[in-house]
């Protein structure tokens, strides 16, 4: 790749979590191209004025591409050369003139759970006194009857129902440390979800207590990491996602330098079933695909039309669209 004079931009939202990934790639790809010059472009989404704004009342569907349209419009106007996502946001549909470029090495897809720890909030003083905590290593069928989960996604809400019926789902909104505070000072929430990726990616900690520990983290939050037969993950959660223009020759050697294979496969066989499904990011299914030797294997599941639905098949690692498509088919048959 002959060096250019101009610099590299990579388009990013401003949040904790798409810093820290944007970072991320641009530390990948300054070491990969050192004779280039990189520099992030922070840009301020829909999403992200909703988030703050009386239109982003919890309770409310938000729109396909909310994380994602404005980074986009910076590729087509050329004003950005790379589009840093969690590809869990990223819609399947992708504007004319741009494509998944590359996706980085996938981190851990689970979900957890995290409430307040009973010892410390019967410790603490004044509102906390009247805050319900629990024991460590909480799963969700010992949360109590009328226990109150707060997430905004429509997957966690199904899969946390089916596992215990008795639960309360309200919705909530924000970014990581604004969801973990949340938790912290509202008496009426129990407990909250979020991705291990997430949490990992921002540095913070899970000591071998089960405690969350990190800058800015509230007190006295504990957390129990759930197993995808218990929590299913959303489509591409776990990875970075990075968007570009089509036929660009002087940012396609740099994709190809960041992408991971592997990765690329799983999350193309999760999208072609997202697809096939007809839904978005806050669709109520759930898909993981993984590569085992020469083969991808992909666990899915559907409350779509109603009742849960599972649905698993495996096929050469080549056919990961083909697979994807196959149990969207198995899940939507009558």
């Amino acid at each position: 790749m002959s060096p250019s004079t101009s610099p590299v931009f990579i388009a990013t939202r401003g949040s904790a979590l798409a810093l820290a990934q944007a970072n991320m790639v641009l530390a990948q790809c300054r070491s990969a191209f050192p004779e280039l010059s990189f520099e992030l472009k922070i840009i301020k989404t829909t999403g992200d004025k909703l988030q703050t704004a009386s239109l982003a009342q919890e309770g409310q569907t938000l729109p396909k591409g909310l994380f994602t349209k404005e980074l986009e419009v910076a590729l087509l106007e050329g004003q950005a050369d790379l589009a840093v996502h969690s590809l869990k946001d990223l819609p399947t549909e992708l504007p004319t003139g741009l494509h998944l470029g590359a996706v980085g090495k996938r981190a851990d897809v689970r979900d957890v759970l995290i409430y307040r720890d009973a010892s410390y909030a019967s410790g603490a003083k004044g509102m906390a006194e009247a805050r319900r905590g629990f024991r460590a290593n909480l799963t969700i069928r010992d949360l109590p009857a009328g226990a109150v989960v707060a997430t905004s996604s429509t997957r966690r809400r199904a899969q946390l129902l089916a596992n215990n019926s008795a639960l309360k789902v309200l919705d909530i909104r924000g970014n990581v440390l604004t969801r973990l505070q949340k938790l912290a000072d509202k008496p009426e929430l129990d407990a909250t979800m979020l991705a291990l990726a997430g949490l990992t990616r921002l540095q913070f900690r899970v000591t071998p207590e089960g405690r969350l520990e990190g800058e800015n983290v509230p007190g006295g939050l504990l957390l129990t990491i759930l197993d995808p037969d218990i929590m299913l993950p959303c489509v591409g959660q776990g990875a970075i996602g990075i968007e570009t223009r089509m036929n660009d020759d002087r940012i396609a050697p740099v994709c190809v330098r960041l992408n991971h294979l592997q990765t690329f496969q799983c999350v193309t066989a999760e999208r072609s079933f997202l697809a096939a499904m007809g839904g978005g990011c806050q669709s109520p299914v759930a898909a993981y695909a993984e590569v085992i030797g020469d083969t991808i294997s992909m666990r899915a599941l559907s409350f779509a039309s109603g009742p849960l639905r599972r649905a698993h098949a495996a096929r050469p690692i080549g056919e990961a669209a083909r697979l994807g498509a196959q149990l969207a088919a198995e899940l939507k048959a009558d």
